[in-house]
């Protein structure tokens, strides 16, 4: 995990020195959040889909008129219902930060309207994670882990004003199990629609 964090640290870090000189704008957004778990090798066990919404600001570096890159720090809140059969349901809650990468292609309309669309990696950090009723704490007990790593999709629509709405995908690619778990894995995945304006 650390060699994964590192690698994309380096990657961040050539990019930024490489678009420095270029134009680059800020902005901040807010998403509403349905996220669950896939689950394998776990029987009987199924994740349902929670709400919960992620808050933060982004970056956006223009490389070109139809290229740039943007990344975001995002703070999460999300929710899902874990169903074991034969012993009911437990609500699961979550509280992160994860910071996406886009790589933007952008189409802009005659109005300076622009539609734009991009895919990327995110890292992702775990500040608690908790069933309630009753309450465990899986990272104190060493449940699950608190680093994710995966791949996201975006696509959106900024209006003249720089007021924008877009639509992601997440999905990781880290079991987010303990790693003492070997047998059974556990990747988060989530959708979610927000607005966003760019200063």
């Amino acid at each position: 995990m650390k060699k994964v964090i590192l690698s994309v640290m380096v990657v961040l870090g050539i990019g930024v020195g490489e678009v420095s000189a270029q134009n680059i704008s800020y902005g901040v957004k807010a998403d509403a959040t349905m996220s669950n778990y896939l689950l394998s090798d776990m029987k009987g066990m199924s994740s349902n889909m929670g709400i919960g919404f992620s808050v933060g600001g982004f970056a956006k570096w223009d490389l070109m008129e139809n290229f740039a890159i943007q990344p975001e720090l995002l703070i999460n809140f999300r929710t899902s219902e874990f169903k074991q059969k034969g012993k009911g349901t437990r609500d699961f809650e979550y509280w992160g930060m994860e910071i996406p990468v886009y790589a933007m292609g952008q189409w802009y309309t005659a109005n300076d309207s622009r539609f734009y669309a991009g895919v990327g990696p995110y890292i992702g950090y775990g500040f608690n994670a908790r069933y309630k009723s009753p309450e465990e704490k899986l990272y104190k007990n060493d449940a699950m882990r608190r680093f994710d790593f995966g791949f996201g999709a975006q696509v959106g629509y900024e209006f003249s004003n720089r007021i924008g709405i877009n639509a992601s995908y997440k999905i990781g690619i880290i079991d987010s199990l303990d790693e003492g778990k070997k047998d059974a894995t556990m990747l988060p995945q989530r959708i979610s629609l927000g607005l966003a304006y760019r200063f």
